[in-house]
């Protein structure tokens, strides 16, 4: 029999334990939170701007190093190789990557006779800048490869392939170069806030706070401000037509990409890529790929 003197001194010790266990747990749900939405976000976006460059090597066959300007005072450095049709079309790579991760795609296309221009974007590769795994002034370096082929007197269309950073570069620059009527994008979806609420699963304000200090610390890092967005440009951009590729098991590239082909109706076409990952479609449907982009090149860009 427990008598009151006894079963005292056990309620006071369940109560400690109690508080001991309500203690940890706010402080393991403290560590969580400040894990989550400081420590991840604040390291991501300076890893953003100080990620280290990928080796570029020597030029495919055929093409040759060349370098562009932007207007505010960066090279870039690319490789070029010429059209055979009149088009050429513009290869922008992903985050902390450089033309040397696009060399397969510029070997595709030079097959069936396009021209093509691949650059490092400023930050990336072999090109001058600051580094910005958003590409937020990519803008303007989209805007000195359409520029330099301008100067090219066999160059008679452009079009555009960008892979994850390279295809939202791509597409935000959309309405600022109107001569790049054809764009191939895939992977992409947001570089800013105003991208990131652009679907409706990132309404709540809880699951853009991540992102928003992430993007929060970039701009303060690099100086930049967020481009302008890509479903304004994409409205804006009325003669672009754009090819869409998002993976099926992705499932923030396929609601993004449904919404920017809502944004340009008539204009754009999304392909779900089955399986395959994160801008795996060349890589596991070779055969596919290349017939969905050399047929949306050759109708877009090609007279006939």
């Amino acid at each position: 029999m427990v008598t009151r003197s006894q079963s005292q001194p056990q309620r006071t010790a369940r109560a400690r334990l109690l508080r001991l266990l309500i203690r940890v747990a706010l402080v393991l749900v403290a560590l969580f939170l400040i894990v989550t939405f400081v420590v991840v976000p604040v390291g991501f976006g300076i890893a953003a701007t100080n990620m280290p460059r990928e080796t570029v090597g020597a030029p495919p066959p055929g093409f040759e190093n060349v370098s562009l300007m932007t207007t505010d005072g960066d090279r870039l450095a690319g490789w070029y190789a010429p059209p055979h049709n009149g088009a050429v079309i513009v290869l922008a790579h992903g985050a902390s990557g450089s033309r040397e991760a696009v060399r397969a795609y510029a070997e595709m296309l030079t097959r069936h006779d396009f021209g093509v221009l691949a650059f490092d974007l400023r930050g990336h590769g072999e090109s001058d800048g600051q580094t910005n795994l958003y590409g937020w002034q990519g803008t303007g370096d989209v805007s000195a490869a359409v520029a330099w082929l301008g100067e090219q007197s066999d160059v008679k269309a452009i079009g555009g392939i960008g892979l994850s950073m390279g295809g939202e570069v791509l597409l935000g620059a959309a309405s600022a170069n109107p001569s790049l009527t054809a764009i191939v994008s895939e992977g992409a979806t947001h570089r800013s806030m105003a991208e990131f609420r652009a679907v409706p699963s990132h309404a709540n304000p809880v699951v853009g706070l991540q992102p928003w200090i992430g993007y929060t610390v970039v701009g303060m890092i690099t100086g930049d401000a967020p481009p302008t967005p890509i479903l304004d440009s994409i409205e804006a951009a009325t003669s672009t037509h754009f090819l869409l590729i998002a993976a099926a098991d992705v499932a923030d590239e396929v609601e993004f990409n449904r919404v920017f082909a809502d944004a340009a109706p008539g204009r754009a076409e999304v392909w779900i890529v089955p399986d395959g990952g994160h801008i795996g479609g060349f890589t596991h449907y070779a055969d596919e790929y290349e017939r969905r982009v050399v047929d949306f090149f050759s109708a877009t860009l090609l007279d006939g």
